[in-house]
């Protein structure tokens, strides 16, 4: 199973033909999964112009772009994309997603511009703040995030309409520096104390869980992950300084 699907994302050198062929994609794989009585709820949009099979599909090409920024193609992370497709959506429709990929866009270049415009169109911001946390997670699988997998991850979260500092912010949960906490809650480490308590609650509110809960639950859980790193962060910094 493993051996297709390093297959299928090591076949990324395809070109989408913009948005209305995301939506076409996305309908094709919706009608494929009904086809075999796999049901999905509706998720992740603002307006009811996009699918859940549509949001898939182009989360997987997204995947692969960041997989292979390196100039390689790496089994872990591999195996965490795979993982956390099976985990949301079940083996079998992640199985689905993963041939319709294959399938619907051989010799098509995926274009990120292309995809994260469509995203960006039918998703809410806290949703598409997931999205950025997961492809760093990807990333992260093999124990280290490349500069030219931040790069190309940086430059997702642009067409995402993500602000850099909400980037560096999540960028800093994987980028351990000696003010990745202050970067966590968007902070410089000349704040006040009274500064740092108002982005605590500020960045707590962001990446609360409730902001995802229409969302399957492994996308939840990945907010949960980020709310405890606002926390950490908080901690870590009110030792140092020792606030109370």
């Amino acid at each position: 199973m493993i051996k297709w699907f390093a297959a299928i994302l090591g076949s990324i050198f395809f070109r989408f033909p913009g948005a209305i062929a995301g939506f076409i994609l996305g309908s094709f794989l919706d009608s494929a999964l009904r086809k075999n009585n796999i049901e999905f709820k509706t998720v992740f949009s603002q307006k009811p112009t996009i699918t859940p099979a549509d949001f898939e599909l182009n989360l997987l090409s997204l995947s692969s772009i960041v997989i292979k920024a390196d100039g390689k193609i790496n089994q872990t992370e591999l195996d965490y994309v795979r993982s956390y497709f099976v985990s949301a959506y079940g083996k079998e429709r992640a199985n689905a997603t993963f041939r319709t990929f294959n399938e619907v866009i051989k010799n098509r270049e995926i274009s990120a511009q292309r995809i994260c415009m469509y995203i960006s169109q039918h998703t809410r911001y806290p949703s598409r703040l997931q999205i950025l946390h997961f492809l760093f997670g990807i990333a992260n699988a093999d124990g280290m995030v490349s500069t030219s997998e931040a790069e190309e991850i940086r430059k997702i979260a642009g067409f995402l309409r993500i602000n850099f500092k909400d980037f560096e912010s999540i960028k800093a949960m994987f980028f351990k520096t000696d003010d990745h906490a202050y970067k966590i809650l968007e902070i410089d480490k000349t704040a006040t104390d009274t500064e740092v308590k108002k982005a605590f609650r500020s960045m707590a509110k962001k990446y609360h869980p409730d902001k995802v809960q229409h969302m399957d639950e492994i996308h939840i859980k990945g907010a949960e992950a980020k709310f405890k790193e606002v926390q950490k962060a908080y901690d870590q910094i009110k030792k140092e300084r020792g606030i109370t």
